[in-house]
Parts: structure tokens; sequence; C-alpha cells
């Protein structure tokens, strides 16, 4: 059985936790919110490989060459990108791996502009809300999601 192998993207000023609207986005850093997830990963006995950039086409990159750095999954945290990226959608549809994207708040719950989501269809699923926590949920449920796809393999 090959390593399970996920990465994790966060999009535009999300290095700006902690001090960016502490009300909606929690005063954790981006850095802690890293570590936590760095920690859960190794009790979930998976690897994973967080990163951020304000950079759409950054974004699309690391997604496009993760299978070929062997990449299992995908947790993805686009920022404003959720509402406007084509680019994105397109490289998650063309790598084809699991991704589940994630949000600190609740995007239904904001600006109208904030309630579509142009990447979704791309998605197994969406994981927000939860602030810091959401992305420790995303990881355990990308993790389930692999288990459930190898054992049907």
């Amino acid at each position: 059985m090959s390593p399970t192998h996920i990465r994790c993207i966060s999009g535009p000023n999300l290095q700006l936790l902690g001090m960016r609207e502490p009300d909606v986005y929690g005063r954790e850093s981006l850095a802690e919110i890293h570590a936590r997830l760095e920690k859960r990963a190794d009790a979930l006995g998976v690897t994973i490989d967080a990163r951020q950039t304000n950079h759409e086409g950054t974004i699309v990159d690391w997604i496009g060459e993760a299978p070929g750095h062997g990449v299992t999954g995908l947790i993805l945290n686009p920022g404003a990108y959720t509402h406007t990226s084509i680019a994105i959608l397109d490289a998650l549809s063309a790598v084809a791996l699991p991704c589940i994207e994630v949000h600190l708040s609740n995007p239904d719950a904001r600006e109208p502009f904030r309630r579509r989501s142009r990447i979704a269809k791309a998605c197994v699923g969406r994981v927000s809300g939860f602030g810091g926590d959401s992305y420790e949920l995303a990881l355990e449920g990308l993790v389930r999601v692999l288990a459930r796809r190898r054992s049907h393999a």
C-alpha cells in the first residue's frame, strides 16, 4: 500500500490570519494551524505538506504538479479565489485527486458574492465555519475518503 501524502494549499491573505478580521477568521495564525495539521496528520499516519500563496497561478501549479509528487489528496482553502477561479477548478478537474474545500468562516452566512464556489464541482466535500478547526476536520474527512477508495480498489 502506498503512503498517504496530502497537500494543503491556502490562498490569498491567509498569511494574515490572527491579525485579519479576528472576529471573522479567529486569532490563530496560519503557522499555528499548519502546526496543528502536521500533528494531526502524524497521529493519523499520513504526511502533509502545508503551504500558502497569494498567487492564483502558483495554486494552479501546485495542484498540477501534485500527482507527480506522490500527493494522494488535497485540502484547499482558495480564499477569495473560491468565488472567481475557473483556472483552479480546471486544475482540480485535470488532476482528479480528491479535494476538500476549506473555509474558516461560513461563506453561506456572509455576503451574497461569497455564497458561490467556483471550485465546489471538483471537490468531494467542504468544511467551513469552524475557524482553524476546519482544516483538521477536512484532514480527517479526506483521510476517510482515501481509505474508502483504497478499500474499493
